[in-house]
């Protein structure tokens, strides 16, 4: 089974991709993994801004579903039966995505438990005011580049959403829920 997996940031996508992983066997393929070495190659720091310009430039260069391509290509390489692709973050991606006879899963939270997420976790992107959380969902959720993030597209998009709001034990419960209604749509 083919799943992307997409959401607002620190809604829980990471924690919902680490419970298939762990739990059902999937192969996890991760745009920000793929995205930050790009960035090391080029000697670029891994801001939320050089992430979001190399993806842009990536998709304008190889096709705005490249992300997804390259995915594929992973799991068509190790003939893995599962995969979870993260974070679909553009129109095309969602396209290439049910292309391939997958399915997109959403995960969104409110946004003050959003943030108070985000601060925790401390990545490197993760560094913000609340002011430029909220400025940077602002400009992901439809960016003017037109290989840009169209979040509110592709989490309109979405073959299913999971709201986390509350515990760890609700996400799973959820995600078991997802799941199961993903597998009779694939």
């Amino acid at each position: 089974m083919l799943i992307g997996i997409t959401g607002t940031d620190g809604a829980g996508k990471g924690t919902v991709v680490e419970y298939l992983v762990k739990q059902k066997g999937y192969l996890h393929f991760a745009s920000r993994g793929y995205l930050t070495r790009e960035l090391n190659r080029r000697g670029l720091y891994g801001s939320r801004a050089n992430l979001r310009e190399v993806a842009n430039e990536l998709r304008a260069h190889n096709g705005d579903g490249h992300l997804v391509t390259v995915a594929l290509r992973q799991v068509h390489e190790e003939a893995w039966p599962y995969l979870i692709i993260e974070s679909i973050r553009a129109v095309a991606e969602v396209e290439a995505l049910h292309a391939a006879g997958g399915v997109l899963l959403a995960v969104d939270a409110p946004v003050a438990v959003r943030y108070e997420r985000i601060v925790g976790r401390g990545s490197a992107s993760d560094h913000v005011s609340f002011e430029e959380f909220v400025a940077q969902e602002t400009l992901e959720m439809n960016d003017p580049d037109p290989h840009g993030m169209q979040k509110a597209r592709v989490l309109a998009m979405a073959d299913y959403t999971i709201i986390n709001a509350g515990l760890y034990s609700d996400l799973e419960a959820a995600t078991e829920i997802a799941l199961a209604a993903l597998e009779q749509m694939s």
